[in-house]
Parts: C-alpha cells; sequence; structure tokens
C-alpha cells in the first residue's frame, strides 16, 4: 500500500524525465517530490541551468513549464533506498519503461547509479549518457541528489549540466 500523495508530474514532449528512486520518509509525509530539506534537487536542476530560478518542492507543477518533469523507481516510501527490494527495482524498471516509451521524453535521467544497475540488470554502469535509449528517449544516470550522497554540489551540477548541454547545444 503506497502512503503518500506524491504523482508524477510528466507530459508530451518534455527535454527530460528525471527519475528519482523512491520517496523518503520525509518526502512522503510531505507530499512532494524531494522534499526533505537535505535533498539537493532543487538547488542542483537550478544551478546547472534546468530552471531559470531554485523551485521549491511545492512548486514542482511547475516543471512542466521547464521542459521538465519527474517520476520515480519505485513509489513505496522508506527511510533509505537500500530498503528497496531486487524485485520492486526490477518491476520499478518495466513500468518506467513503458512510461518513457509512451511520453518519449528526450532524456531520461534516473538518479542513482545503483537504483539503475538494479532495476535494469546491468552489471557495469557509468555515469552520464548510457550507451541504450528507450526508443527515441536518450538513458543517462546521474548522481542522486539525496543529502546521504558524497558528491559534493559541485560535482552533481557537472553532472546534471553535461545533460543540459546535450540537450541544448549551442
Amino acid at each position: 500500500m503506497i502512503e503518500h500523495d506524491i504523482r508524477d508530474i510528466i507530459a508530451p514532449n518534455l527535454d527530460v524525465l528525471f527519475c528519482g528512486i523512491n520517496p523518503g520518509q520525509s518526502t512522503a509525509h510531505q507530499g512532494f517530490h524531494f522534499a526533505h530539506p537535505g535533498n539537493r534537487f532543487w538547488k542542483v536542476i537550478h544551478l546547472a541551468g534546468f530552471t531559470r530560478q531554485q523551485l521549491k518542492p511545492e512548486e514542482e507543477q511547475r516543471l512542466t513549464e521547464t521542459g521538465c518533469g519527474i517520476t520515480m523507481l519505485v513509489e513505496r516510501p522508506t527511510v533509505q533506498a537500500s530498503e528497496l527490494a531486487a524485485d520492486e527495482l526490477r518491476e520499478g524498471g518495466q513500468r518506467l519503461t513503458e512510461k518513457v516509451m509512451h511520453y518519449q521524453p528526450a532524456a531520461l535521467a534516473i538518479l542513482g547509479k545503483e537504483a539503475f544497475r538494479r532495476a535494469f540488470k546491468q552489471s557495469r554502469v557509468e555515469w552520464g549518457r548510457q550507451p541504450a535509449g528507450m526508443g527515441e528517449t536518450q538513458v543517462w544516470v546521474l548522481p542522486n541528489p539525496s543529502g546521504l550522497n558524497r558528491a559534493s554540489l559541485e560535482e552533481m551540477v557537472a553532472a546534471y549540466r553535461q545533460l543540459y548541454v546535450a540537450l541544448h547545444p549551442g
């Protein structure tokens, strides 16, 4: 049973669909994507160029105005993503593939190397654009913006900026 009101922010013709792993308990309680105060998602996408101003989690619906959307691999909230079972991630990967094939955003950005590896049964995953796409959609793996991730803000912004530049050359 899902214990939150968080829903996909998705529309046709998006530039990028960001895919988080699953909602944390705090995020689920607040009802908005990436709502934990320690999560750097909103700051990172702003600094990388995806939004003109730093949005707050409660302004998440404005994302589609910027060509961005958000979904999640697994809807079940946990304290840490490591609590998710392998079959939950694989099933989430199947649902995500169906969503992407339906909406066909220019890019899908999965936020977390381990989640991507487990959801799509990949033995080795590198950061950045992946060799295989989903239909016309490029697949990217970017660092998870959770405060639990040891990557610095600068490292995250640089990784997300690579995606932004690939989608908006020139």
